[in-house]
Order: C-alpha cells, then structure tokens, then sequence
C-alpha cells in the first residue's frame, strides 16, 4: 500500500497517519466542515472536505468516502474507531471498489456485531457464556420461564446494542414482561432491530478485556488484558495494563479463550474480547469489538508492538512477525481518558475554547491528541479531547507517574475529566486493585474530587492549574475576552472559590 486514506477524524486519525508517514505511506484525510483547521486535517498527506459538521452529513457517509479515495488513488482504507469502523456494509463495499479494508472481513464483522451471533460463535468454540439464551426472544411467556429458572436478577440485553442502550436489569418476575417491551422498543428506536436476548445479570462484575491479533495464514495470538472497570454510562474513563487481579494461570485460560473467540469467526487483524469476571473470579464472553479500541496504546506499552502498523501489515498480507511465546508484559501501563465533560456535574459534556492547553511531558509519558491552544471544542462530536498514558516499571510508579502528569497538564476555558483521574489514582479501592465497573456508584461525589483524605497530589494540581491560567492571563496582550470566554473565565473563577472553600 501506497497511500491510505483515514476515515475518521481526530486523535485517532492523527495515530494512524503517524504509523503511516513512518511506513512510508502518504495519508489522505477526509474532514467535515467543523474541523476544516483540525490537526488530522492539517497533517495529511491530502484533505478533502466530505460535508457539514454533523457526523451524518460528513463522517458517516461510506460512499462519499469511497468515491473521494478512488478519485485520489487510495490503496486502503483504515477506518480507525467509531464512525464506520465496524460497519460491514462498508467494508465490503471499500473491497468490491478495489482497495483494502484496514480490519476484519465483513463476515466477521456480522458475526460478532450481533450479540447473539457472537455468543452462537464462540459457544462452539468452548469459551465460557453468561448462563442465559443465545437466540432471540419470541416468546415472552417463554422467556420468563427461563428467567425464572436462571434465577433474578437478570439483564435483558438488545442484540445490536451497544453503550448501555436496549439493557435492562429486572430484578423480580414481576417486573420482567413490562421490561422486556421497554427493552425492544429502545432497542428498535436506537438499532432499527428489537431483537433482545437474556443473561443472568452479574451485579459488580469487573470489565476486562483481551487484544488479540490475527493475520490471513491462520496465525492467532493474543497480546494480554486491559482492566475496564472504570466507567461512567457504560463507557471506559480509565483502563490498565495488565489487570491487577489475574493470576498468570487465570490471564493463560482467558487468553487461550479469546484467541478461540477469534478462531470463532475466522477473524483478521486487530480486535478485542471482552470478558465480565465476577466476585467468584469466574469469567464470561461479553462481546468482540472487531476494530482498534480507544485504549490499545496501554497494550502498545506493555508489549512494544505497534498496533496499528500490524493492522497494515496483516492487512496487505504479511504474516504476524511475532508468535504467542515472543509476547511478554514489560512493566504497567495506565490511560486516562481526558474529556470535555465536568466530573463535578454528572460527567457533563462542556463545550467552548481551549484557553489553556499544555500537555505533560517526560519519560514514559505518552499523550494522544488531536487539539492545541485556542482551539474550539466542537459539540457535534465526542466529547474526549485526549489520552493521557503513562507507563513504568511497576503498577504503584504508574499511579504516582499519573498524578504527576495530570498535575503538568494544565487544561482551561472547559472543564475535563483529569480532576477525577487524579481521584481514581488517590483511593484506595483502586489503588489496593480491589474495584469493579460500580466504582463510580460506590465511591464518587464531586465533593471528594476535594475533600477526601490523601488527595493532596489533587489539589496540588489544581493550585498550580490556578498560578498557570493565572501568569497565562497576565501576559496576554489582550485583556477583553468576549462573552463566551468571559463566561468561562467567570464560571473557573467561582468553581475555585467553591472548591477553596470545601479544602478548608
């Protein structure tokens, strides 16, 4: 492959093209008109503007992006995460055009983007299932027999579902067929498909997940685990590698079951099997993501392989350049996700300019990103703005190496999620590795961001977040923000003082 074109947008998009322009292959970006000054598009190869911001109009349109890679030469295609990246119909028609899907074949992306398909799948290939039924449900009389016979609570899971949309936990026979409408109605509004299937339901399970690699000559390998479990709205805020909970004979039997999970559907590439372990450490097939995850870098830390440039070399053909027995865990890794979100207000997304933005630095910090100063944060798309990673020799020197990055990344004009990393990194569920994906729930409220004994990192950061935005602001030659940025500025100023006053 020559020239590869990257159907996403941010930081994600600016990965790839540096794994690229390292290969030796030129870029082409294709951007909507919200990020006409966005750094993917600036550091491309080629940019070519596909439509209007909305990811309907732009991002999501597959033949646009296919007609713009044609009529630019485009050898492959790498959808990177989100967006197009598990859409089968797309994939498929990238190869009918000519070029190269950077990912799985759109049957195994059928396969494993149905619930139920995955977990016929891999049943046949012995990997361990949440007790429950793996076919759609018809007959609700029916169904409620078998939750009554696998015992309350149960979930309700929708077939196509994804970010917590079409689940339901019934927690009496009672509640279940009044549920299980409810269920398939948001499922068909989110889905266009109100299929739904049950499985016990493991209240505080921990999210662990396996990244396994595939190339075309039947050679499978899995490159160990990320611990998930800290989550808000069914989504990932903070992920390590490796678990601090897996034995090495437990982390074997899971890899052994994950690397059968992608025998299971014949699949290629990079992907992830995600796996629930319960409070009795037994593990359960969640789901296969059939893509790069947003957290592969901490596995990029731990084992020295680029995921991405094995993306590109399995996918013009090569044959995996490492064997199961060449992979071995070097150190810890930790990634933070930094959102435009206001941990202190239920995680809300924030949106307006980056007033302030200067990333750490330093030996075995690594920050993946797609924004710089002065930058607008726009509201059409997620709201993660960064990743900050860090790795060290043991898992304590990653939790004190993190809270010293968050403390050098000075962030203003919105508020982010890098108050809360630095919570996560301070309590002591986390930090003895006893924690599952009720963390949250269990242990946060904004007032710990500021009260909680031990957090002196935290508020060490947020004094000299204050001196930073402060000596910014003295040295700009322009003193009179405009109304949003005023705003702003207003809205900073009194969630310092609020928060002064709780350190007291």
């Amino acid at each position: 492959m020559q020239k590869i074109l990257i159907a996403n947008r941010g930081e994600i998009a600016l990965r790839v093209m540096r794994a690229c322009k390292e290969m030796g292959i030129q870029t082409v970006a294709v951007f909507s008109e919200a990020d006409r000054n966005a750094l993917h598009t600036r550091y491309a190869d080629e940019a070519v503007c596909i439509g209007p911001p909305p990811s309907s109009q732009s991002y999501l349109l597959g033949d646009k992006i296919i007609e713009v890679a044609k009529r630019l030469g485009v050898d492959g295609i790498h959808p990177g995460y989100g967006f197009l990246s598990e859409n089968a119909s797309f994939a498929r028609k990238v190869r009918e055009a000519g070029m190269i899907f950077i990912g799985p074949s759109p049957e195994s992306m059928e396969t494993m983007g149905s619930k139920i398909g995955a977990k016929q799948a891999v049943r046949k290939f012995g990997v361990p299932l949440v007790p429950g039924i793996d076919e759609a449900i018809k007959d609700v009389a029916g169904a409620k027999k078998i939750a009554d016979s696998i015992g309350y609570p149960v979930l309700i899971k929708a077939s196509a579902g994804g970010g917590g949309k079409g689940m339901r936990v019934v927690n009496e026979a009672c509640e279940f067929e009044e549920q299980i409408h409810m269920a398939q109605g948001e499922a068909r509004s989110a889905f266009g498909d109100d299929a739904v299937f049950i499985e016990k339901y493991v209240a505080a399970p921990r999210h662990i997940e396996f990244q396994i690699m595939a190339d075309n000559h039947g050679n499978v390998v899995h490159l160990f685990e990320r611990e998930c479990s800290i989550q808000r709205r069914h989504q990932k805020l903070v992920e390590e590698a490796p678990s601090a909970c897996l034995t090495p004979e437990m982390r074997r039997e899971m890899g052994d079951a994950a690397v059968n999970a992608a025998k299971a559907c014949n699949y290629s590439g990079a992907g992830t099997i995600e796996f629930l372990v319960d409070e009795g450490m037994n593990f359960y097939f969640l789901e296969m993501n059939t893509r790069l995850q947003v957290e592969h870098p901490v596995t990029e830390q731990i084992t020295g392989i680029d995921l991405v440039k094995e993306q590109i070399k399995v996918a013009r053909g090569e044959k995996l350049s490492f064997t199961q027995e060449d992979l071995k865990i070097n150190g810890h890794s930790i990634e933070l996700r930094i959102c435009a979100e206001d941990p202190a207000n239920n995680f809300l997304p924030d949106i307006g300019k980056l007033m302030t933005y200067k990333t750490p630095q330093g030996f075995g910090v690594r920050v993946d990103d797609s924004f710089e100063q002065g930058m607008e944060i726009p509201i059409h798309y997620d709201p993660m703005i960064a990743k900050l990673i860090v790795h060290a020799d043991t898992r304590e020197a990653a939790m004190s190496k993190m809270l010293q990055a968050i403390a050098d990344y000075h962030i203003s004009g919105i508020e982010t999620t890098l108050p809360f990393g630095a919570f996560v990194m301070n309590h002591e569920a986390f930090r003895s590795g006893k924690f599952d994906t009720k963390f949250i729930d269990k242990y946060f409220t904004p007032e710990h961001l500021f009260t909680k004994d031990g957090e002196a990192d935290l508020v060490a950061a947020l004094v000299g977040q204050e001196v930073f935005d402060g000596m910014q602001t003295l040295n700009q030659p322009d003193s009179h923000l405009g109304q949003r940025d005023g705003a702003n500025t207003n809205r900073q100023q009194n969630s310092w003082q609020r928060n002064r006053t709780e350190l007291r």
